[in-house]
């Protein structure tokens, strides 16, 4: 397996909390508990479906023992990639359509934002004109 295995192109950041969960031999309720976080959350974290405020970010870290570098990007103190036999190697398809969702959703989130700027903008507007 390659030292990439948890790195910011082949691993999203919920595959590395889960894989330091694991690694940890930590339930997902036990971890939830100790972070101080409903199980729901910390469920969206590893499915990167939201991401941890920098305070949790950082007990997460030291929870499993990894550093706050890997957790984010995979480069650092981490976890060891799986045994060859442990897991398949990612299918080439499938990486290049997370990569595409990775993408896509960076490009709807600066449209989100860009969005709330336009509204607020409007409400500025529409408040002046109010008055």
């Amino acid at each position: 397996m390659s030292d990439d295995w948890y790195s910011a192109d082949s691993a999203t950041f919920g595959d590395r909390i889960e894989a330091a969960r694991l690694a940890s031999e930590m339930s997902q309720g036990l971890l939830a508990k100790r972070l101080g976080v409903k199980l729901s959350t910390l469920k969206s974290w590893e499915q990167d479906l939201s991401e941890p405020r920098a305070n949790k970010l950082q007990m997460l870290a030291g929870l499993l023992n990894v550093s706050l570098t890997w957790l984010l990007n995979g480069v650092g103190e981490g976890v060891a990639p799986p045994e060859d036999g442990d897991a398949a190697q990612p299918d080439p398809g499938a990486m290049a359509a997370l990569g595409e969702m990775r993408e896509i959703r960076a490009q709807m989130t600066g449209m989100a934002d860009r969005l709330a700027l336009l509204e607020k903008r409007l409400r500025t507007v529409l408040k002046e004109t109010a008055e």
